[in-house]
């Protein structure tokens, strides 16, 4: 049997700004913990982040690769059409992109993007009601959610509009029959974010297994739930336990950050 391949990538630490070296790290580490935390869907979902300095220009995984093979190195860097302004041998994903170039054209306050197929968010994503108020996590959600209705595979320039008309100023979408996206103005804002987003899909299709009377939570709470978000996360967002996050990582595998 052949030994499996050995990737290699050369180092851009000292070919892109420092600026830039920082947004590739953070991507590469949310890659690696979309994986860790039994997020990924193989190589067929998508996260992408803005590269400093620019309006047109953003970092993607290398299509093919797997979520905890990403390095900092690997990333892609692409325009708004998806085209690689970067030398690499790996393509970029024509669907995943078509979904993250709509969000990013129009929403400059978000500097990630983030896209999952869990089954436990596509499962949610299938119920008419959508996410409920069911949990502590599904106030936060349910405080700034918007719904898009499947088209079919992303490859339509067409969906574009209505995709980010859905999305609006939100930073939870739920994209019906297909899955969940967060953005953020930093990666560790969107992958918080996303823990939120799955973690109350989790309970509530567990919630529901159970058979029993559901109880909701009033609406007065959710209006609230912004203000309370702020509270418990000392206004830091995701930065608060993204030091944290990264610690993980490292002490299984540090070479995302290469």
């Amino acid at each position: 049997m052949n030994a499996p391949e050995k990737l290699a990538f050369p180092s851009l630490r000292e070919r892109v700004s420092p600026e830039e070296w920082q947004v590739r790290q953070d991507l590469a580490a949310c890659y690696r913990l979309v994986a860790d935390f039994g997020w990924s869907d193989l190589v067929f979902t998508h996260i992408t982040a803005r590269v400093p300095g620019t309006e047109d220009q953003f970092l993607i995984n290398p299509y093919g690769l797997m979520f905890n093979e990403i390095t900092a190195s690997s990333l892609v860097r692409i325009d708004q059409q998806g085209t690689k302004l970067d030398d690499s041998p790996y393509p970029v994903n024509p669907a995943g992109f078509t979904i993250h170039s709509a969000v990013h054209a129009v929403r400059h306050d978000a500097l990630c993007v983030l896209h999952t197929h869990t089954a436990n968010g596509v499962a949610v994503s299938a119920q008419k009601g959508g996410v409920l108020p069911l949990s502590q996590q599904s106030i936060f959600v349910l405080s700034s959610l918007g719904y898009h209705d499947y088209e079919g595979v992303a490859l339509n320039e067409e969906e574009k509009p209505r995709l980010v008309q859905d999305l609006g100023r939100n930073s939870f979408l739920m994209l019906r029959n297909h899955g969940l996206l967060t953005v953020g103005k930093t990666v560790a804002d969107a992958f918080l974010n996303m823990y939120t987003f799955e973690n109350a899909c989790n309970i509530q299709v567990r919630a529901q297994a159970g058979g029993g009377e559901l109880i909701h939570i009033p609406q007065q709470i959710i209006d609230g739930a912004m203000a309370q978000s702020k509270a418990a996360t000392k206004s830091l967002g995701g930065m608060l336990a993204w030091p944290g996050l990264l610690r993980r990582l490292d002490k299984v595998d540090p070479s995302w950050r290469d």
